[in-house]
């Protein structure tokens, strides 16, 4: 016979408004007669009402995980389990998903059956690292759920001072603004990075994320320290005649209000005819009008990457989006492919010797300034990335006009040795 449910009326609360509420979830678990799990879930609902009584929480950590990983298992152990005995572990295991998270039901059925088995039947999909959270098992389950999800091909992401696994949008496979191969970079990182996850030596977390175009449906801009974003370089393709079917149907007043002047840099304008003139030079490819006007938009045809770094949530210096390293990058041939990995490899051991403990590559790159650390990956200094001018009019100006002329004629060559 089961525990007998705990009294939660704080939670109860949770699930007296329009949204779905996780306390639902877990509830629905907790009363699964029968399950390994029935009695981990009631006193786990009994621990978490005792945190809302007391605005405490009682997780501590600790050290678990499985035979020759470092990481990839997040301890969790309560400081109650006098209380609520069967909840005293409650342990995560952080499992890689396929690159952009394509499943089949029959292997999502298989996971769940084996979380059912070895640990609570508590999934999120997905965490913010990208892995799939396999949430609440025992010390004495780790290493038999990890060698069941290790049988048929699943492998533990990253966790701690760590690379972390890494996210990619679903891309080309549904997306038809998709400038970049997506899961072939994203495996790519991860094939080349395994050892960096599952053993933890970085002065703290590193992310990367690729995104197949500017929409950056994986949030990497603002969340990875190295995003990996697809766009294009030549002009927006332009239907006119379904400019002219979406103007007709929607009216131009409407087109007016909520493409033209929504363009961030005024870059679009309505002729008379209702056709549609782009200033492809000013285009910051913010995607919004592709996104209203997707049959009458398409992204261009010289398609690539670009690579930003720095991203990061609040830590210590606040938010910081992603600065871009390199604006436009094609990946065509394995040696495109190979720089990219060259250009991450620089970038995570220069990371790895030269951050302070538990800062992000974005605080690093504030502290030690953006020239030093392109200058330490192998990058060049393009005028692109300079964010304003300097604010001190006392600076010597002789010499500006042969360095441009370096700078230009540098490019040229570029030029020239790519079309050869």
């Amino acid at each position: 016979m089961s525990k007998p449910m705990h009294h939660t009326p704080m939670l109860d609360q949770l699930e007296s408004g329009p949204w779905p509420s996780f306390i639902t979830g877990i509830k629905r678990l907790a009363k699964d007669e029968g399950k390994p799990y029935q009695d981990m879930m009631i006193d786990l609902l009994g621990q978490l009402e005792h945190s809302y009584e007391t605005r405490k929480g009682y997780w501590k950590g600790g050290t678990v995980g499985v035979i020759g990983y470092g990481g990839g298992v997040i301890p969790r152990f309560s400081e109650v389990a006098s209380k609520f005995p069967a909840s005293k572990e409650f342990h995560t295991l952080r499992i890689q998903p396929p690159a952009g998270m394509h499943y089949t039901t029959q292997i999502i059925r298989q996971l769940c059956d084996i979380w059912e088995k070895y640990g609570s039947g508590l999934i999120a999909f997905h965490g913010q690292s990208g892995d799939i959270m396999f949430q609440g098992t025992t010390s004495e389950n780790v290493q038999a759920a990890f060698d069941a999800m290790n049988e048929i091909g699943f492998d533990l992401g990253g966790a701690g001072p760590a690379v972390r696994t890494g996210m990619s949008c679903v891309g080309s496979a549904r997306c038809e603004h998709s400038c970049a191969n997506e899961q072939k970079i994203h495996r790519l990182m991860v094939n080349n990075f395994l050892d960096d996850m599952h053993r933890p030596a970085l002065p703290y977390k590193f992310k990367f994320k690729v995104s197949g175009c500017p929409n950056d449906c994986m949030n990497a801009i603002e969340r990875a320290d190295m995003a990996i974003i697809g766009t294009w370089r030549d002009d927006i393709k332009v239907n006119q005649a379904e400019v002219q079917a979406y103007v007709g149907k929607k009216g131009r007043k409407y087109v007016i209000d909520n493409v033209i002047s929504r363009c961030p840099t005024h870059a679009l304008s309505l002729n008379d005819d209702s056709t549609l003139t782009v200033d492809n030079r000013n285009c910051v490819r913010c995607m919004h009008c592709i996104n209203v006007m997707t049959k009458a938009l398409d992204v261009g045809d010289d398609k690539g990457v670009t690579i930003l770094m720095g991203g990061k949530r609040t830590l210590k210096i606040g938010d910081l989006m992603g600065t871009v390293v390199i604006p436009f990058m094609k990946l065509e041939t394995q040696e495109d492919y190979d720089r990219l990995k060259e250009i991450a490899e620089s970038t995570i051991n220069f990371f790895a010797e030269n951050a302070l403990e538990h800062e992000r590559t974005g605080e690093m790159i504030e502290r030690i300034g953006l020239v030093n650390f392109l200058e330490a990956i192998g990058l060049e200094v393009d005028p692109n990335m300079v964010s304003e001018p300097r604010q001190s009019s006392y600076v010597r100006m002789d010499g500006w006009d042969e360095e441009a002329a370096k700078w230009f004629a540098r490019k040229a060559e570029e030029k020239t040795a790519k079309a050869a």
